[in-house]
Formats: structure tokens, C-alpha cells, sequence
């Protein structure tokens, strides 16, 4: 991640995948032009690093030039185009080629198309290095494509933020949610889970996303997902992980501008972290750590036991029944707990005291992320 003015950005298209694509276009443009010498054209400032990569590695003997547009403001590209060094040699008759950075809106493009429309060229064609379909308004042919992209804000290989990042070798795409912290929170049976994501949720103004919490409510108000969860809880069948990440995406979608999230009972398997990461990418943030609380197995069965004189639950009550919980709960954290401590992620923190007591522990750990 780096950040360039207020904004930070996230690795996209590394320099090898630039490398490759740029010598596919040379591959292309050489076979179309065969023994024809061509002028090569690259739109300032953007196109620079395309332009000297591109043409050190031309098989055959070329001509480059350059003009200079305007087309950017911040992140936004500007309907006002500005020509600001233009053509100073005669391209009659010339097969011409654009080199291009990038084109999204083809804004530029229009400004291109009508400086070369009284030059009397023999044929001029487009070659872009990144595109973006999704955000192309215009009817030019574009005659060679590099990597085409979403329609996301990169910086990079000499695509700039208000000046900054040209300079380095690989893409960047901008992180739309900027400031964003997101936990997995776990603990057995009997540590104080529950308590302490309610004070947690509150100090830090985060969501709390409990999974029995949005399968209740997903089947009592009978959406298309808690309906499709049900019909494999009746068959006395797991629901697929998609289900439940399907129901989680939608939680988040719902709360788009929170601060960040407590993810409560999921992910239990290395495929269900993974599925998350995927999940939280796709909203450019990520998981910055799991939580667990840690107390004593006898601890945790005597809490229960008291509990259970009160919360009138049956699995309460009966010790083995506790013990069984306790050990399926190791079982499943066990994994998640190498796989989160492999990416540095991974926190134990003491669940024996008193409730602040915990919560103190906690927010030492919350505070330092």
C-alpha cells in the first residue's frame, strides 16, 4: 500500500505484466506495418514510459514524436482538453500510431482525431497500453489493446495523482475505502465474546456482523438467501460457504460508509478466511486481524455452568456437552490461527478479569493497528 497525497493505493499490475503486454503491441504493430517506417506518437504527459519502453524493444526502424493534452483534474478526467506542444514536423503520407497510456472516457481521443484530420496522413491507429470499456464514450476504433481494466483510478508507470507516482514501475489502483478496520473476533464458548464485541462496536464505531445473527434474520424475514439457506438446514445439510458469504456481502453493502467491521463466527475454515479476503478486497479493504480471546478450559466450563442456571439453555448445563464445545471450537480455531499468524494477523489476547479488564486488552490491540 502507498500513499500519495490524501489518498492511498493499492498494488494492481505488477512490471512484468506491463513488460509482457507492451511486447505484445510491439509484436502486433510490427507484423501490421511489415517494412513500413511509422511514426510513433505519445500523448504527454502520461505516455512517456509507455513511448521509451515500447520502442526500445521495435524490431524495425521508426520515427517518434510527441504532443502534449490536458485532460485530468485530480482523479476525474476533464471534458476540457487542452493541446499544449502540438505537432512540429510533416506527417503527410505517414502511417501514424498513437501511443497511448490509458484511455477511459476517449475524451483525448477527440482531441487527436481532429489534430490529425488535416495532416494528410496515410492511416492513423490507436494503441493503448490500459484501457477501461466500462468508462469509453466515444466511437473511435481502437486498433491495439494492451490490459484492459475496470474503471478504477491507477497511478503509476507514468499515470500520476496530481503530480505524484509517474515514477513508479508498476500500476497502482486507488483504495476507494480509505480509512477501514475490520476484525475477526473469537473466542470459546464462555469467553465473553458477545460482551465484548458490544463494547468494542461502540468505542470504535464498527459493525458488528454476528453469522447466527444474519441467518436468523435472513430466514425470519424469508429473503431469497435465508430461504436458500434453509432448504439446506431442513435437508439436515451444510450451507455452502457462498451462501454465507452472499448474506455477509450484503450486510456489508447495507453499512458501505461504517469505519469497519466485527466479523463474529465466521470465517471456521481456511477456505471461509479465504473467501472473506476475496470478500473484503472486492470493497478495497482487507481483514487487519483476528482476535482471540484466551482462558482456561476450566474457566470457561465453570462460567458456563453458572450461566446456565439462568439463561435457561440446555447446552449450558450439561458439562460434557460444554467440554465437547470447548474442544470443537479448539479444533476449528486451531487452523485460522496459523492461517491469520502466517500473515501476521493473528492476536491472543487474555479473557480471564474483569469485563474492562478485558476490553482494556483489547483496545491495546485495536489501538495499535
Amino acid at each position: 500500500m502507498i500513499k500519495l497525497h490524501d489518498k492511498y493505493f493499492k498494488p494492481f499490475i505488477s512490471t512484468k505484466e506491463i513488460d509482457d503486454a507492451i511486447q505484445r503491441l510491439v509484436l502486433e504493430i510490427a507484423e501490421d506495418v511489415g517494412d513500413e517506417i511509422p511514426v510513433f506518437v505519445g500523448i504527454l504527459n502520461g505516455s512517456f514510459m509507455v513511448v521509451s519502453d515500447f520502442v526500445k524493444k521495435y524490431p524495425k526502424p521508426c520515427e517518434v514524436t510527441f504532443i502534449k493534452l490536458a485532460s485530468y483534474e485530480g482523479v476525474k478526467s476533464s471534458e476540457d482538453i487542452q493541446r499544449l506542444i502540438g505537432l512540429t514536423q510533416d506527417l503527410s503520407g505517414r502511417t501514424v500510431i498513437i501511443l497511448e497510456d490509458i484511455i477511459d472516457t476517449g475524451n483525448t481521443l477527440s482531441e487527436v482525431h481532429r489534430i490529425f484530420k488535416n495532416e494528410n496522413v496515410k492511416s492513423l491507429k490507436i494503441a493503448t497500453l490500459f484501457y477501461k470499456p466500462e468508462a469509453y464514450k466515444k466511437d473511435f476504433k481502437l486498433h491495439y489493446v494492451g490490459i484492459e481494466i475496470p474503471n478504477k483510478f491507477i497511478v503509476g508507470y507514468g499515470l500520476d495523482y496530481d503530480g505524484l507516482g509517474r515514477n513508479l514501475p508498476e500500476i497502482y489502483q486507488i483504495k476507494e475505502t480509505q480509512h477501514m478496520t475490520n476484525l475477526v473476533l473469537f473466542g470459546p464458548p464462555g469467553a465473553g465474546k458477545g460482551t465484548q464485541a458490544d463494547f468494542l462496536k461502540e468505542k470504535y464505531n464498527l459493525v458488528h456482523i454476528s453469522t447466527g445473527d444474519v441467518f436468523r434474520y435472513n430466514i425470519k424475514n424469508e429473503t431469497a438467501l435465508g430461504m436458500l439457506a434453509k432448504s439446506y438446514m431442513d435437508k439436515g445439510e451444510l450451507v455452502p460457504d457462498q451462501v454465507t458469504i452472499d448474506m455477509l456481502n450484503a450486510e456489508v453493502e447495507k453499512n458501505a460508509d461504517a469505519n469497519g467491521f466485527i466479523f463474529d463466527g465466521f470465517p471456521r475454515t481456511n477456505a471461509q478466511a479465504d473467501a472473506l479476503n476475496k470478500l473484503m478486497d472486492s470493497k478495497d479493504s482487507q481483514i487487519n486481524a483476528m482476535i482471540a480471546l484466551e482462558v482456561a478450559d476450566e474457566i470457561l466450563v465453570e462460567r458456563l455452568l453458572s450461566r446456565g442456571k439462568t439463561s435457561g439453555r440446555a447446552d449450558d448445563a450439561d458439562e460434557s456437552i460444554i467440554r465437547n464445545r470447548i474442544t470443537e471450537y479448539y479444533n476449528k480455531t486451531a487452523i485460522l490461527k496459523e492461517f491469520y499468524s502466517e500473515q501476521n494477523k493473528y492476536f491472543g489476547v487474555d479473557g480471564v478479569g474483569s469485563i474492562e479488564e478485558i476490553t482494556v486488552r483489547l483496545s491495546a490491540v485495536i489501538d495499535e493497528l
